[in-house]
């Protein structure tokens, strides 16, 4: 008993040590982007964004002006009861106290800084990123020798309506097809029921690269390249197997006594549901609708594909796309276009991550 008692509590701590250890793997990357969305270009070029946590740091307490002194950079100086060549003090040379002597500057006009180790944080946190990338404001950046830069803002808001304007239709137009689709697999029964159903999850393995050459002839024979149409249409037609799959596997699951129930109370195929399915099946509604806003709102490929690149349908992706091509070098940017896009996502997650798991699992244990 005591044998077993102790297996159990081992595999638990092992899962639960597992599970904080990706957590952690996850999170502290991704607090980094966060914390470093706030700080300025200057900052994060000098030091990185865990000097925001408590920590020890050399700062200047005292300076000593070469000249003054009568110190030779040329030859071995002893300073402070140490002593060096010019290159070891430029490097920083410790004293037995615990001090440090750095020679900042050249050896004409250089001076000498005497620094200790003090406990500091470097919380100069501002909206700046965030205004200059979702609002495209101009921002005057000063330099550490005072001359002031006038950056050009990168307006992101367009890019956000655009993708809220394809993703959204995209999320809830395959829902409601496979919803219709996956009430009639389990529970109508017409002629290829079967093999309609196996053609659908066949639909499955087929790679989405594959259909974008032709849905892309058949959009110019159309006229709808280039439209939110041709991106709702291409997003429904690629999620719509994922989606009827996981809402059959969970309406099949329903209690078959409720709706029997209903039928013998003369309720209609439309009626049972819109009044008993749906309701019923919110948990496995939300877990698809989950994969399907994430996949859009993330998509790149057929939003560059489909709606090119006009800069009037510009989408999230493809505007912090242009960003790293143009400011690849501007953290303190990315960073904060990052967090930008993700805020929709990581609020339609946690808004419905508790159905997450239940959806994910219907119909996978019988009896």
């Amino acid at each position: 008993m005591k044998s077993a008692t102790r297996q159990r509590r081992l595999g638990s701590l092992f899962v639960n040590g597992t599970l904080f250890l990706l957590v952690f793997l996850w999170t502290v990357p991704t607090l980094g982007i966060f914390v470093s969305s706030f700080r300025n270009r200057d900052d994060i070029a000098t030091s990185g964004w865990w000097n925001v946590l408590p920590h020890r740091e050399w700062q200047s307490t005292r300076e000593l002006d070469p000249k003054a002194e009568g110190f030779d950079p040329n030859d071995v100086m002893e300073i402070e009861g140490v002593t060096g060549t010019f290159k070891e003090f430029r490097e920083g040379v410790e004293t037995l106290d615990g001090k440090r002597i750095t020679w900042i500057g050249n050896k004409r006009l250089g001076r000498i800084e005497v620094q200790e180790q003090v406990w500091t944080v470097s919380w100069d946190f501002s909206l700046d990123n965030y205004k200059q990338v979702w609002g495209g404001k101009d921002f005057e950046f000063t330099k550490a020798d005072g001359t002031v830069e006038v950056v050009p803002g990168d307006d992101m808001s367009r890019a956000f309506l655009n993708s809220l304007a394809v993703t959204i239709p995209s999320t809830v137009i395959p829902i409601l097809i496979a919803a219709f689709a996956a009430y009639a697999f389990a529970w109508m029964k017409f002629p290829g029921r079967r093999w309609m159903f196996i053609l659908v999850v066949a639909l499955l393995v087929v790679p989405l690269q594959i259909a974008l050459v032709p849905i892309l002839r058949d959009y110019k024979k159309l006229d709808l390249n280039g439209t939110f149409l041709a991106i709702w249409l291409a997003h429904t037609g690629f999620g719509l197997a994922l989606a009827t799959y996981l809402l059959y596997n969970y309406i099949s699951g329903l209690p078959r006594e409720t709706l029997e129930s209903a039928f013998i109370d003369g309720a209609s195929h439309f009626t049972v549901f819109t009044r008993l399915i749906l309701p019923l099946s919110v948990p496995a509604l939300a877990s698809f609708a989950i994969f399907q806003f994430l996949w859009v709102w993330n998509d790149y490929l057929v939003a560059l594909i489909f709606l090119g690149g006009n800069p009037e349908f510009e989408l999230v992706t493809q505007r912090m796309a242009a960003i790293v091509g143009s400011r690849g070098q501007d953290w303190h940017l990315l960073t904060a276009g990052a967090f930008i896009s993700m805020v929709l996502p990581l609020t339609v997650f946690f808004s419905l991550q508790r159905y997450f798991v239940r959806g994910l699992l219907a119909g996978s244990v019988k009896g």
